[in-house]
C-alpha cells in the first residue's frame, strides 16, 4: 500500500544516502503516525482499491493510461471509481484507469509539452520534483527513462492520490513524499535535475527558494523553473496587496527579465527562457473530478486579461538553467 523501502534501497550508496538518516523516521511520523483527521479514511481507501492482474501502463501519453487485457467486471469498476472519487479534488493529470477517466483541474500534459524539448534528456538521471502534487509529471519523467524520481509535496491528499495510481503502476523508480522543500537537507547536492513548477510565487522569499533548489543540484545539474510572470522590464515585480486570482499565498510575481536576473544573482549559468504563455481555461478549469472554483472564476468577467482583483491575468514562464 505505502512502502518506501524501494526508495531507501535506491538511495543507499548514492549521494542521497545522507538523507536516509532523517527521512525514514520523518515519513513514518507523517504517514503512519499522522494526526491528520482524514488519514485513516485515506488509508482505508487505498486498502479498498480492487486488484487486477496483467495490468499495462502507458506513462508517455498525455493521459497516463492504465489498462488490463482481461475483462473487468462492472462491480469492480464501480468500486474503483467510488474510491477514486473519495480522493477529490484531483488537481493534476489527466489519468485513465481501466477506462475511468480522471479529468483533473489542470491539463498538466500541456505544461509538459511546452518544456520537454528544451531540457536535458532525462535518461538515467536522478530527479527532484518540488511541489509535485499527485505525481503526474513524475510519471512523465519516468517515461523518459529517469533512473530515480523523487517528488515532494506537503499536501497529504495529493500523496494519497499518488499511491492510488501507484497501486496499479507498480514502478519502483518513482516516489512521492509528504514533505516540502524546507524538509530537504541543506547542501544535499545530489540531483541531476530539479523541477520547481508553480511554487516560486507561493514563497515569501523567492531568492531563498532559488538557493534551496540550487543546493539540491549537483555541479552541472539542471534547474527547470516554471512560475507566474508579468510583462515588464528588468526590476518589474508585482506584489499583490492581498489576493491574486483569489489566492492569498501569492507573494512576488516578477517579469521574465527580473526572474532571469534573480537566477543569475543566485549563481546559475546558461539561463534560458524557453516558454512563456498566458494560462487559459483550456488548461485549468473545474471538472467533475475537481468541482471547486477554477481559473474562469478567478478572472474579471468583463476583461479576461485581468484577474478578478484587477491584476494581469496569469501568465507562466519556463526557465532552464545550469548550476556551475
Amino acid at each position: 500500500m505505502i512502502d518506501y523501502t524501494p526508495l531507501y534501497k535506491a538511495m543507499h550508496a548514492t549521494a542521497l544516502e545522507p538523507w536516509l538518516n532523517t527521512l525514514a523516521p520523518q515519513l513514518d511520523t507523517l504517514i503512519f503516525k499522522s494526526a491528520h483527521g482524514d488519514m485513516g479514511k485515506w488509508l482505508n481507501i487505498l486498502k479498498s482499491l480492487p486488484n487486477f492482474t496483467d495490468v499495462h501502463t502507458d506513462l508517455d501519453k498525455s493521459c497516463i493510461t492504465i489498462t488490463s487485457p482481461k475483462p473487468i467486471n462492472r462491480s469492480a469498476m464501480q468500486q474503483l471509481e467510488q474510491q477514486l472519487r473519495l480522493l477529490h479534488p484531483w488537481r493534476k493529470g489527466p489519468y485513465s484507469l481501466f477506462d475511468i477517466t480522471i479529468d483533473t483541474e489542470w491539463r498538466s500534459d500541456l505544461k509538459w509539452d511546452r518544456l520537454i524539448n528544451h531540457i536535458s534528456p532525462l535518461q538515467d538521471r536522478t530527479i527532484l520534483d518540488v511541489g509535485c502534487g499527485n505525481g503526474y509529471h513524475c510519471w512523465r519523467m519516468a517515461s523518459e527513462g529517469a533512473k530515480l524520481v523523487v517528488g515532494i509535496d506537503p499536501t497529504l491528499l495529493f500523496v494519497m492520490q499518488f499511491f492510488a495510481i501507484k497501486h496499479y503502476v507498480q514502478n519502483d523508480s518513482v516516489h512521492v513524499l509528504p514533505i516540502g522543500i524546507d524538509d530537504v537537507p541543506e547542501k544535499l547536492e545530489a540531483f541531476d535535475s530539479v523541477f520547481s513548477m508553480g511554487i516560486l510565487y507561493h514563497r515569501r522569499s523567492p531568492i531563498d527558494h532559488i538557493y534551496q533548489l540550487k543546493n539540491c543540484l549537483r555541479s552541472g545539474g539542471e534547474l527547470i523553473l516554471e512560475t507566474l510572470v508579468i510583462d515588464g522590464e528588468l526590476g518589474a515585480t508585482l506584489l499583490p496587496r492581498d489576493r491574486y486570482a483569489k489566492m492569498r499565498n501569492v507573494w512576488f510575481i516578477p517579469s521574465a527579465l527580473t526572474l532571469s536576473s534573480w537566477l543569475e544573482r543566485c549563481g546559475f549559468k546558461d539561463i534560458q527562457l524557453v516558454d512563456i504563455c498566458q494560462t487559459t481555461p483550456a488548461e485549468q478549469r473545474s471538472t467533475d473530478w475537481m468541482k471547486f472554483e477554477s481559473l474562469s472564476d478567478f478572472l474579471n468577467p468583463s476583461n479576461r486579461d485581468l484577474t478578478i482583483e484587477g491584476y494581469p491575468a496569469p501568465k507562466r514562464a519556463i526557465f532552464v538553467a545550469t548550476k556551475p
